[in-house]
């Protein structure tokens, strides 16, 4: 999954990033909410960690924002507010789940994959398609119900692939799922075909193929 975590609070947002990457996700941090609402703007994300009390603005006018340009992100706020209105209006405006500070690191990784499952595949722990069904809960693929062995990167390729089944992916969307900002550092995109080349080499020995090359644009996962 790839995460913004919106949190004014220095220890509180490196802790948070270094605990959710350990899990495989792609973690960027915004420390106020002008840089929150340019993220939210330029890139795409799975899930927000979104602070009400951020230092220059409202995380709830953030929320509003996103609601009202209907973006498809899971949004899960965190607050030091324990009041019942607060969590009520952050709920009615739409956000999928509430934590009040302090919290345990895992009980917020156990929310945002629950938030995760509902929002992208129906509440479902096993994806599917067609001969091809992912684990969520174990990260384990399998094909004619046997394991395929995937890499970190792999996995998450083919989640994205499998979550924009039909759609032409540009290297540089991809680039951007699977590595966040840090793609913008990166000289060339030979990384983009190694890991699609690795996973197209897996399916096909495990008999099956779904990627394809859309020319001049990029790489779609359809099945013809």
């Amino acid at each position: 999954m790839k995460i913004l975590i919106a949190e004014d609070e220095r220890e509180l947002q490196l802790s948070i990033k270094q605990y959710l990457e350990r899990d495989g996700n792609i973690c960027e941090i915004a420390s106020d909410f002008k840089e929150t609402n340019q993220k939210i703007a330029i890139y795409d994300y799975d899930i927000l960690i979104l602070d009400i009390n951020l230092k220059t603005g409202s995380g709830l006018d953030i929320l509003r924002t996103i609601k009202k340009d209907k973006k498809e992100i899971g949004v899960i706020i965190i607050s030091a507010n324990n009041s019942l209105e607060d969590k009520l209006e952050g709920l009615d405006i739409g956000a999928d789940d509430y934590v009040t500070k302090p919290f345990h690191l895992a009980e917020l990784n156990s929310r945002i994959k629950a938030v995760q499952r509902r929002g992208s595949y129906g509440g479902n722990d096993s994806i599917e398609f067609n001969e091809i069904r992912v684990d969520t809960r174990s990260r384990t693929t399998y094909v004619d119900n046997k394991s395929v062995a995937l890499t970190r990167k792999e996995y998450d390729l083919l989640l994205f692939f499998i979550s924009n089944q039909g759609r032409v992916l540009s290297k540089e969307i991809i680039a951007e799922h699977l590595w966040g900002d840090n793609s913008d550092l990166l000289d060339n995109f030979d990384f983009i075909y190694v890991h699609i080349n690795n996973l197209r080499k897996k399916l096909k020995d495990a008999g099956t193929r779904y990627i394809k090359t859309a020319y001049g644009s990029g790489y779609k996962f359809i099945a013809e």
